[in-house]
């Protein structure tokens, strides 16, 4: 079979390198940093297939000046980047009209309905699916007025097929007992779970991976070149051909989608955590605060508290109020905490429509694009994978792909 390039070794990548593989297909990864060391690694590490409502929608309008000017708001922008960003920002307020609104939520849940299916390949085999821990994610509100404010929102989700059931404080507590008691509305997402180390579960999958041929190159990768019967990929100064390529990078996949005649407004969201080692008997579940805009995962190192959105480029500054704002917020939640050990900051990609590029490149079917999950990435991959490898088989994937389509921009 002939070989294949995949830029990036992500979950999104090293999804698709399986799927290819399982084609029979020989793989090279390309990403100058190893294994899972992007957005991958840093995540809140929950399948979240009930997370269908993007972040654009009618509500900013009104909120967004709140999140921006606001010291405890989970959102942030670096004003020094705004003049890069603003023409991101127009389409993105342009997506939160609501008929917009609608169709990306609508195109979310088609895309989310094929998750747990996309990922079932994955975890037949026991050495990953030790890795899965099957608890609901439940999600909170710290007063009656933020979760009416939710109602439309959750209304969409039902309406989207998405399962849930709401909770009062009382059930909250049954539920976590190691939680403050603040919250006074709960929502549990049904059939949901997360892993207790996404990085593990990504090196697992990498080490099978390469026992069956694959290559992973540590270089990085500065072009992709179409051509009639193939593609090729630059890195280090060395062209060489394949017969696809996959650009799978995340927030770094614009360059490439341009090299190949696509422009997507392609841009990167900024997320944080901090750990708590040793702590991840307080909770037996991954609990999100809707408010702050951040989950608290329990994992095998301890507990993860993951979230926040900073637009700001790739500047490796890290925002410390953010970092702080975690701490001081987890520790509110669960007083039970004692001191995070340690701290991270990842770059997730954005669109303005909250919706992913899957399909292929506007110059030539031998690129395949499989990039802009936001923080979809982990939930997605194993769909994800399997529509690259049903494109490069010329299968027809489990769903229409024209709402992902980069042309759509």
């Amino acid at each position: 079979m002939p070989d294949i390039a995949i830029i990036g070794a992500g979950f999104i990548g090293l999804a698709s390198a399986a799927a290819l593989m399982r084609d029979g297909h020989h793989v090279t990864l390309f990403d100058p940093s190893g294994v899972g060391q992007g957005a991958s690694f840093g995540n809140a590490g929950t399948f979240a297939h009930y997370a269908c409502i993007p972040v654009n929608n009618p509500s900013v309008f009104s909120d967004l000046p709140r999140f921006l000017l606001s010291n405890d708001s989970p959102f942030r922008l670096r004003w020094g980047y705004l003049p890069q960003l603003a023409p991101w920002l127009v389409r993105f307020m342009m997506s939160s009209l609501p008929r917009r609104h609608e169709a990306s939520a609508g195109a979310l849940a088609a895309l989310l309905g094929h998750a747990q299916d996309g990922y079932a390949p994955l975890l037949a085999n026991e050495k990953l699916a030790r890795f899965v821990r099957p608890r609901e994610c439940l999600y909170l509100y710290s007063n009656g007025a933020s979760f009416d404010a939710a109602r439309a929102a959750l209304d969409l989700r039902r309406k989207l097929g998405v399962a849930f059931d709401v909770l009062a404080a009382a059930d909250i507590r049954a539920l976590e007992p190691s939680l403050a008691p603040i919250f006074e509305r709960g929502v549990l997402f049904n059939d949901s779970w997360h892993f207790s180390n996404p990085q593990d579960f990504l090196q697992t999958l990498y080490e099978q991976l390469a026992a069956q041929g694959l290559k992973l190159e540590r270089t990085t990768v500065s072009a992709v070149r179409p051509f009639a019967d193939g593609a090729s990929v630059t890195a280090d100064g060395n062209e060489r051909r394949f017969s696809h390529v996959v650009v799978a990078t995340g927030a770094r996949s614009a360059q490439f989608a341009r090299q190949c005649g696509d422009s997507v407004p392609l841009d990167t969201e900024r997320g944080y955590h901090v750990r708590y080692p040793g702590a991840q008997q307080l909770i037996s579940r991954p609990v999100g605060w809707a408010e702050r805009g951040f989950y608290m995962t329990p994992m095998s190192d301890g507990i993860r508290i993951a979230g926040t959105v900073e637009l700001g480029g790739f500047s490796e500054t890290r925002n410390r109020s953010l970092i702080d704002l975690l701490t001081f917020s987890s520790k509110r939640a669960l007083p039970a905490l004692d001191t995070p050990d340690t701290n991270w900051l990842g770059v997730r990609p954005t669109l303005p429509d909250g919706v992913p590029v899957l399909g292929r490149s506007r110059a030539s079917e031998r690129v395949i694009y499989a990039f802009g999950h936001q923080h979809l990435g982990l939930t997605l991959a194993g769909v994800s994978g399997r529509i690259v490898a049903d494109l490069i088989a010329r299968r027809a994937p489990p769903l229409d792909l024209a709402p992902y389509a980069a042309t759509r921009f």
